[in-house]
């Protein structure tokens, strides 16, 4: 297996490459079980982020991520996006979308309680990779549905052309890669 190599603050890691089909593969960026990964992430994007009033993520990656922010930063809070909507949840809120490590469409959903806090907020989009911004367009139409303000969107990683955009906050850019470890160009 080839690996590429990454560090977030104080964090080094090396990222194994995998196959997305024949011609992409990926270098898999996983912050679950890896908790000084996870506070570095946080702590990194800290720094940029722009003032809010919550954070919201789709679940799941993002959110070992927003749950330190939330933590380091002081707030009570945080928001998220399900992929599958929870007995308890009511009034749900609902969007489409097609992330590049997904072989099918999803569905975020978002509960009542959650919208009616983002009313008028301040709401930080956060993910962990961007690559397509599927995720991050799903979570602004469930964002602009509750009436939430988006003031910001960012990711730890930005993959590939998204690393163009001048619409997010990123911390590294992560390049897309061929069969045999090479990056893409």
């Amino acid at each position: 297996m080839k690996y590429y190599p990454m560090t977030i603050g104080n964090a080094e890691r090396q990222l194994p490459i995998c196959k997305i089909n024949d011609e992409l593969y990926i270098a898999a960026f996983v912050v679950f079980g890896d908790y000084e990964l996870t506070v570095e992430c946080a702590r990194e994007l800290l720094k940029v982020a722009p003032e809010h009033d919550y954070i919201i993520t789709a679940e799941a990656k993002g959110i070992p991520i927003i749950h330190e922010m939330a933590k380091q930063n002081g707030e009570k809070k945080y928001l998220l996006a399900r992929k599958v909507p929870k007995m308890y949840m009511t009034e749900v809120f609902e969007t489409s979308v097609r992330s590049i490590t997904t072989a099918k469409e999803q569905k975020l959903f978002l509960d009542k309680q959650d919208a009616d806090l983002m009313k008028g907020k301040r709401i930080l989009i956060m993910d962990d990779v961007i690559s397509t911004g599927e995720s991050l367009a799903a979570l602004e139409g469930l964002v602009a549905a509750a009436g939430g303000i988006v003031c910001g969107k960012m990711a730890v990683l930005a993959e590939g052309a998204a690393a163009d955009r001048d619409d997010i906050i990123y911390l590294k850019k992560l390049p897309l890669f061929n069969a045999d470890g090479t990056e893409k160009e």
